[in-house]
C-alpha cells in the first residue's frame, strides 16, 4: 500500500510535533511526504501534478495544525482546486473511489476540552464532519482521525506511544482488531535492521516476537473453546 501524506503547515521547520512525526517515519515503506508550503510558497498549485500524486497512492493523509476548527489556508485552497468535478466527484469523477483518507491533526488545547462539557463545545468527530463529507463525496473510506493534543506537554513515554500510533496510521491495513495490531508489530520487528542493534538487542527482539506469537496462539485456542461451548 502506498501512502501520501499531504502536510500543510506554514512554519513546519519550527514545529516540534511535525519534526517529531517526520523523524519517526519508517524507512523502506511506500510513504510519500508532500509539504504544500514548501512546494508552493506562492500558493500557485500545479493541479495536474497533485491529481497525479493522488492517483498513485492508495491512502491519503492530511496532516496539519488545527487552526480555528479547520485546516491552514493552503490546504483549503488545495481542496478547492484539486478535487474537481470530473476527477474527484461527478459522473466521471471516480479517481479517488475506494482510496483511504485520514487526518493527523496537532491541537493546542487539552483533549478534555473537546469532550462533553469541555470549553470547545464540540467533539473532534463533530468538528471534522466537513472532511468526512469530503471523503463521502469522493468515494474515499474515512479513517478514524489521529489527533495530537498539546504535543509539547507529552512525556517521553507518551511521545513513544504517539510514534507507534502514527507509524500504524500510515502503514497498517485498515482493520483495527487486536490480531491486526499484533500482525503489524511482528512485521515491523522482523523488518528491523539488525546491523544497527546493540549487543543483546537481537535476543530482546526475538523474545518480543515470540511473546506476541505465543499470546496469539493462546487467544486463538481460547476462542475455539468458547465457540465449542456456544
Amino acid at each position: 500500500m502506498k501512502t501520501l501524506v499531504i502536510i500543510s503547515h506554514p512554519e513546519m521547520m519550527e514545529s516540534g510535533s511535525q519534526q517529531y512525526l517526520l523523524s519517526s517515519i519508517p524507512e523502506g515503506k511506500d510513504i510519500t511526504i508532500h509539504h504544500l508550503e514548501s512546494v508552493y510558497p506562492d500558493f500557485k498549485l500545479d493541479v495536474e501534478m497533485e491529481q497525479a500524486l493522488l492517483k498513485e497512492h492508495e491512502r491519503i493523509i492530511f496532516q496539519f495544525p488545527f487552526y480555528w476548527y479547520s485546516a491552514p489556508a493552503l490546504l483549503k485552497k488545495w481542496q478547492d482546486e484539486v478535487l474537481t468535478d470530473g476527477f474527484a466527484y461527478g459522473k466521471r469523477g471516480k479517481a479517488l473511489t475506494g482510496k483511504e483518507f485520514g487526518l493527523v491533526m496537532s491541537i493546542g488545547v487539552k483533549e478534555e476540552e473537546y469532550q462533553p462539557g469541555g470549553r470547545e463545545g464540540f467533539s473532534i468527530d463533530e468538528l471534522t464532519k466537513p472532511f468526512q463529507a469530503m471523503a463521502l463525496k469522493t468515494g474515499m473510506v474515512f479513517l478514524k482521525t489521529l489527533p495530537i493534543f498539546q504535543f509539547s506537554y507529552l512525556t517521553e513515554e507518551q511521545k513513544m506511544n504517539l510514534l507507534i500510533r502514527y507509524q500504524q496510521y500510515l502503514t497498517r491495513e485498515k482493520e483495527d482488531s487486536l490480531k491486526a495490531r499484533e500482525k503489524w508489530f511482528i512485521q515491523e520487528l522482523k523488518s528491523t535492521d539488525t546491523s544497527k542493534l546493540n549487543d543483546g538487542d537481537q535476543f530482546v527482539l526475538n523474545q518480543a516476537i515470540e511473546f506476541i506469537e505465543e499470546n496469539r496462539d493462546t487467544i486463538d485456542e481460547l476462542k475455539i473453546v468458547l465457540d465449542q461451548m456456544e
